[in-house]
């Protein structure tokens, strides 16, 4: 897809009422520093769109934006970031959760998770979720650019078995650096929404 036009279009925090919008949504979903951002921005091709930090935990808000007006773009809050009170993780989770279980027009949920390292206890309650939720997640596995090719195969395996995904599950590796992968979450993208 060429991206013609990106609208951040709305900011929804933990009291704001959902849109109704008419379009198709597919949600990214990630642990706080996974590089949910640098993908979004890599996807859309924008250098600095949704807001990168090196502090975890800057998403505080659903943040939808309207692709071409074609699709949105749903930037679910980060979890999962220690530094952040209990009472506001878990008002995050209740709004990923409101979501998940609200929107009429949510097709996909890609769920982030760092390449280099065994899930952990919050990406998996995340994954199985999104599956409550009645949603296959499509795992995107996080800074590959950090680990060596032959490793690869090793930790897709880790997180598949972390995650305890079918075989048949999707996992696509990528790179926020290098934009290896992206073709893969496109088409992944383009069969939803053409669908």
């Amino acid at each position: 897809m060429v991206i013609k036009k990106v609208n951040l279009e709305t900011v929804c925090g933990i009291t704001s009422t959902l849109p109704e919008n008419m379009l198709p949504e597919i949600a990214f979903a990630g642990k706080s520093n996974v590089g949910k951002s640098s993908m979004i921005n890599a996807l859309m091709n924008r250098k600095s769109y949704a807001k990168t930090s090196s502090q975890p935990g800057k998403t505080q808000t659903i943040n939808f934006y309207n692709i071409n007006d074609v699709f949105y773009c749903v930037d679910l809050p980060g979890y999962g970031y220690a530094k952040t009170s209990i009472e506001i993780r878990q008002k995050w989770g209740k709004m990923i959760e409101k979501y998940l279980r609200v929107s009429k027009q949510l097709r996909q949920v890609f769920l982030l998770i760092d390449i280099r390292h065994k899930p952990s206890e919050n990406d998996r309650l995340m994954y199985e979720w999104i599956i409550a939720q009645g949603y296959s997640p499509i795992i995107i596995a996080t800074k590959l650019d950090k680990i060596n090719r032959s490793q690869i195969q090793k930790q897709v395996k880790i997180v598949r078995e972390g995650l305890g995904m079918p075989s048949d599950g999707t996992i696509i590796p990528f790179s926020a650096q290098t934009k290896q992968g992206l073709d893969k979450i496109w088409e992944e993208i383009e069969n939803i929404i053409s669908a």
